[in-house]
């Protein structure tokens, strides 16, 4: 791989955990495909491309996306020249939708304003698109060589573990950081980083962590006291709210359905859906029959028939409920909007749960899909 000097630092010995830990590292690192051979100067985008996937989504759902991306777009110019639409329709599946749009926008930023490289500093990093405390630190380590501590669950946990802290999270969340910081070795700092996202990820686990194999059980207080699997601590999650809306399925007789572009800002931001109402918490008193049909283009004198089914999703902060409602635009003028062949929806951005109300309503053998078939 290719990518900017790495900064020298000067010797230092490392203490007896990082010693520890850097040596199983070596002997047991991860094969990932965004990750550089010893000796190899690492290159920045992958590691920015990876880090920003890998937020709240597991390495075996990345890697496919990630070669995809690679593949299409491999250096940071091409990824800022793509449609913002191009981009999407890659992510679409991988959610947190934000941060595709971010992605690309960052991408504009460092072709732009940064000579197409980015730069090696960590304020520098997190002034960036979409770019963090946690993501800035994991770059400038990787990516550059720099003293950096990035903090992540994995190493909240294996911190957590080593000193024994009892105090449950969120609020232990600084101390865990500052424990992380102090932890953090001039020498390698990349290495230890990695080497402490791969100890959490395949053996400091949250259940049945593998404490006999582990490089640092001798400098671990929670395993000479024992109970290292109650650790950290965690205040009870409050029960997800549910909440409703109806999606309209508007079809033109010609083979085709109305969908309509999300706003950018908010959830699901620039994706396609089919249009909706807005989604209210169960329970407001609010109604969510067809008379609610606030889809821009849609004519409130066409009569809807409800589908007997309801698509459920869950967001990372709700649950999601959504009846469907059908009409055939037959007759009218054609409603404004973007109508599209059945056979196309696949070229557009549908975010999952999207595809999910297309997979029922194809399920349901609505009265487009019976026409589609007679041909």
């Amino acid at each position: 791989m290719t990518g900017s000097p790495r900064r020298a630092h000067k010797p230092r010995r490392l203490d007896a955990l990082s010693k520890d830990l850097l040596a199983w590292y070596d002997a047991h690192r991860r094969t990932l495909p965004w990750r550089y051979d010893p000796g190899d100067t690492p290159d920045p985008y992958r590691v920015w491309l990876s880090e920003i996937m890998l937020q709240q989504t597991t390495v075996a759902t990345v890697i496919p996306y990630f070669e995809k991306f690679l593949a299409e777009w491999p250096t940071v110019d091409a990824l800022a020249d793509a449609p913002l639409d191009d981009v999407l329709l890659a992510w679409a599946g991988l959610g947190y939708y934000a941060r595709a749009r971010n992605l690309h926008k960052c991408a504009k930023v460092v072709r732009d304003r940064h000579g197409s490289e980015f730069p090696a500093d960590e304020d520098a990093l997190r002034a960036l698109p979409g770019i963090g405390p946690y993501t800035a630190a994991a770059i400038a380590s990787i990516a550059f060589d720099l003293k950096a501590t990035p903090v992540d669950g994995n190493i909240e946990r294996v911190m957590a573990r080593l000193h024994r802290i009892e105090t449950p999270l969120p609020d232990a969340k600084k101390e865990l950081t500052q424990l992380a910081v102090g932890h953090t070795p001039n020498a390698r700092p990349g290495d230890y980083a990695q080497a402490l996202m791969d100890l959490g990820a395949t053996i400091c686990t949250p259940k049945r962590p593998d404490c006999g194999i582990c490089p640092c059980h001798e400098h671990c207080k929670a395993f000479t006291a024992g109970g290292a699997e109650q650790l950290p601590k965690k205040r009870p999650k409050p029960e997800k709210p549910v909440r409703r809306g109806t999606v309209y399925w508007l079809e033109w007789p010609k083979g085709t359905v109305l969908i309509r572009r999300r706003p950018e800002k908010g959830l699901l931001g620039g994706m396609w859906e089919i249009p909706s109402t807005e989604w209210h918490s169960a329970g407001n008193g609010r109604s969510h029959g067809p008379e609610d049909a606030l889809g821009v283009g849609i004519p409130a004198s066409i009569k809807w028939a409800i589908l007997p089914m309801t698509v459920k999703h869950t967001f990372t902060h709700f649950h999601l409920e959504l009846q469907i409602v059908q009409s055939i635009a037959a007759g009218r003028k054609k409603p404004k909007g973007q109508w599209v062949r059945l056979e196309e929806l696949e070229k557009y951005a549908l975010p999952t749960v999207m595809k999910k109300v297309v997979t029922q309503v194809r399920a349901d053998a609505g009265p487009l899909f019976a026409e589609t078939k007679k041909r």
